[in-house]
């Protein structure tokens, strides 16, 4: 399950891409418009920042942009940002991974099935990208 932290760090980053090349946006408009609580938001992007997907400007007409276009950043990789592994177990985690105290992988049916469904899901998470999550108006 795609954890809050995630969820809310992708509908603020889809946001910055719906607005890419106007400038940069304050968090607090960000965090209004998407519906995300303002202090959790400051935490994620402080994250963000530091990972160098985002990028803040000081001053009067600061705020927040990508640092990079939008149809260049993979949903897959702000997850693992964000979230850590997209594996539900860590011995079938590609870039977290852990091996299991209590288990034999080479037999392990359980870590098969997990590596599995990492793979289905990675099979549309490499492919997509912040554009692919900006919200659309609905047509009247």
């Amino acid at each position: 399950m795609l954890s809050q932290k995630s969820k809310y760090a992708l509908k603020a980053l889809s946001y910055l891409a719906q607005h890419h090349g106007q400038g940069p946006i304050l968090m607090s408009k960000i965090a209004h418009e998407k519906k995300v609580p303002l202090r959790f938001l400051e935490n994620i992007f402080h994250e963000l920042k530091k990972e160098g997907l985002l990028i803040s400007h000081r001053g009067r007409f600061g705020g927040y942009t990508l640092a990079s276009e939008p149809e260049s950043i993979l949903v897959s990789k702000i997850i693992r940002k964000v979230n850590g592994p997209i594996a539900m177990l860590p011995c079938a985690s590609l870039n977290f991974y852990e091996p299991c105290a209590d288990c034999d992988e080479i037999s392990c049916g359980l870590r098969k099935l997990v590596a599995e469904a990492r793979d289905a899901v990675l099979s549309v998470l490499d492919k997509k990208t912040l554009l692919d999550i900006v919200d659309h108006p609905i047509a009247q």
